[in-house]
């Protein structure tokens, strides 16, 4: 299975480019933040992408989706749990900001989720339905620093990572609001609890 694809774009589409990895040309769709955040590229450029591969009985024709961080990637798997949303679907539902979808779907906002391309009123009502309580993580996203680093054993470290290094945030915010979070619930034990508590702090002192 294909998880992560670098190389030089050969082509670029509206919707897909097509990379030349190791003198194999992969057929990339890209959701319309992706494609943006790329619109700067050229051909000949070098690019990386996380890869969603789809491929079922049903649709034999291998399908890659890319992303520009592994954070985006996780979020559309959980959207693409949503009934009636497929892969196909969700790549082209995902016009704005992966941040502010999920910051709606935590706060119910119907409206703003029908923004997405292709979603009504009642796929909106399914999706946070589905998924409310379970964004807090994604909702932390800033900026578009696409640099990874790697995580280790201690679940707040690990949160305090990848809100530097994959949500854009500064060190020193960023550890002000794990250390107010863990005061806050000190019941917390894995990543995803402690990224919605800080999520949940973020939204109380916003209010």
């Amino acid at each position: 299975m294909i998880g992560y694809v670098e190389g030089k774009i050969l082509k670029k589409e509206e919707d897909r480019v097509l990379i030349l990895a190791n003198q194999i040309g992969y057929e990339v769709l890209l959701p319309a933040i992706v494609m943006k955040s790329l619109q700067n590229k050229n051909i000949g450029e070098d690019i990386a992408l996380y890869i969603f591969f789809q491929q079922t009985e049903r649709q034999p024709k291998p399908v890659l989706i890319g992303f520009n961080l592994e954070v985006e990637k996780e979020f559309f798997q959980h959207f693409i749990s949503v009934e009636a949303i497929g892969p196909l679907k969700a790549a082209r539902a995902l016009n704005i900001p992966v941040r502010e979808i999920a910051t709606a779907i935590e706060a119910g906002e119907i409206s703003k989720l029908t923004q997405l391309k292709g979603i009504g009123r009642r796929t909106a009502q399914k999706i946070i339905a589905t998924l409310e309580g379970k964004m807090g993580k994604f909702a932390l996203i800033r900026s578009n620093d696409y640099e990874e680093m790697p995580l280790d054993g201690d679940f707040s470290k690990q949160v305090l990572n990848v809100m530097i290094k994959q949500l854009g945030h500064r060190a020193a915010d960023a550890k002000r609001m794990i250390d107010k979070a863990l005061k806050r619930n000190r019941s917390i034990t894995t990543a995803e609890e402690l990224f919605d508590e800080v999520y949940r702090g973020e939204r109380l002192e916003g209010n």
